[in-house]
């Protein structure tokens, strides 16, 4: 009898006992592909050898070091190479150990930022609907999940929440896709001024928003029209890349494509690529300088911080990244699969929208093409494709609740950035089989 609290307390599963490129082993020797790199992490795939050396030289160098007592060489290592290549003006690096803790700092410091600035009266954030930002309660508060946040409510923090940039399901017709884009931006600005432009610290948003809404990008001009508006009002403008970040878009910094910088950046699951539990949160300089310059530190801790083995694991991932091209490498396979997708799908009768950028997509499960009206909540449709997937030998990562957390459904590919053509092409069968099994 296990003694391990699973995430569902009636759920059987395999046991992983090896990993081997893009596929993972149970063990009865059964090889799964990680087409959604577990959630979108295994960017590298589960056997680098390089990643695993790096840990190895790691540990019998320096295993830990407190960051109250001591810094580190890969901590430091770890932070020039992301600031080398960083967007904007983000000049410091605060490693955490996941994407929680990282939306977690962002938002602390962003509050801390204005107190220091000197408007205390700066205390309140905006995030989107259907957004996911993270499962502790700060990190949980912002994000714009009504399932996930539901029992929780009596204990998060006041957050508004504004219409996320979902042009399938939520664009009139009469409206260009730049017009809709523009009119939903726009929205930011009216909960601002609702609140009082004074009253507002924060802006937090994914450029690609991952798990709850299923690898929805933004239209063409909204996030410049985001940036124009928090830098009207004087609010900070955090972006949350834990999911989309790394190279998965196609871009090392998701907010690339939009041609955008944040003041606070937050990146995880890709940067450790599963190997090493760490995230990370980038600050511009003007935000660090205002504590360095006013109470010289920052009120907030974690004990595994700049933890120097994830930190090792972090520059060799990175590295990895960038010296074998993979980013370019992910461009060219999402053009690929982006295709296979369209070609196998685009006619099913209940497949209502494909989207997504570089090797991160998502399929939207719908009852009728026409209406878009999705399939009732009570046939459990998201659990019943996993399993069916699951036993052909693919690992993706179907979701209700895409439309308001509710009602909805979708699935999304998130493989790692080393899967071949041909591999994508049969992830593809695969899912195509298991879809077809379970309507």
């Amino acid at each position: 009898m296990s003694h391990i609290f699973p995430r569902h307390c009636h759920s059987t599963l395999p046991t992983a006992v090896g990993g081997d490129g893009c596929f993972l082993i149970d063990e009865t020797g059964k090889r799964y592909f990680d087409g959604s790199g577990g959630a979108a992490v295994s960017c590298l795939g589960h056997s680098n050898e390089n990643v695993i050396a790096a840990i190895k030289k790691q540990a019998e160098q320096l295993a830990y070091a407190h960051t109250g007592f001591f810094t580190t060489d890969p901590a430091e290592e770890l932070a020039n190479l992301l600031i080398q290549y960083a967007p904007g003006d983000l000049d410091r690096v605060y490693l955490v150990s996941g994407g929680s803790e990282a939306v977690e700092a962002a938002m602390k410091l962003a509050r801390q930022f204005h107190i220091e600035n000197g408007e205390p009266e700066r205390k309140h954030v905006i995030a989107r609907r259907q957004s996911y930002h993270g499962n502790t309660l700060g990190a949980l508060a912002a994000g714009g999940n009504a399932w996930r946040r539901q029992q929780f409510s009596p204990l998060l923090i006041n957050v508004s929440h504004i219409a996320p940039c979902y042009a399938y399901a939520e664009r009139d017709e009469a409206e260009t896709l730049v017009e809709y884009g523009q009119r939903t931006a726009n929205e930011l600005e009216t909960e601002i001024l609702r609140l009082g432009s004074e009253n507002v610290m924060a802006f937090l948003a994914e450029p690609v928003v991952g798990a709850t809404l299923g690898a929805v990008p933004a239209v063409e001009g909204y996030f410049k029209r985001i940036r124009e508006i928090c830098d009207q009002y004087g609010v900070l403008l955090i972006l949350d890349e834990v999911m989309c970040g790394m190279g998965r878009t196609g871009h090392l910094f998701a907010c690339d494509a939009e041609d955008v910088a944040p003041d606070i950046l937050c990146i995880a699951k890709g940067l450790g690529a599963g190997y090493q539990p760490i995230g990370a949160m980038l600050c511009t300089r003007q935000i660090y300088d205002a504590l360095a310059d006013g109470t010289g530190f920052f009120q907030h801790g974690h004990t595994y911080l700049g933890h120097p083995i994830a930190a090792a694991v972090g520059c060799t991932v990175l590295k990895e990244i960038l010296n074998n091209d993979l980013v370019p490498q992910v461009q060219a396979r999402g053009s690929f699969l982006d295709k296979e997708l369209h070609k196998v799908f685009d006619q099913h009768p209940h497949v209502g929208d494909i989207r997504g950028r570089g090797l991160f997509w998502g399929i939207e499960l719908v009852k009728d093409r026409e209406t878009k009206t999705p399939f009732d909540p009570a046939l459990g449709l998201a659990g019943k494709l996993k399993k069916a997937a699951f036993s052909e030998g693919l690992a993706c990562y179907p979701m209700p609740g895409t439309r308001d957390g509710r009602i909805g459904d979708h699935v999304m590919l998130a493989p790692p950035f080393i899967a071949s053509e041909a591999e994508l092409a049969e992830a593809t069968q695969s899912l195509a089989r298991a879809l077809e099994n379970v309507l």
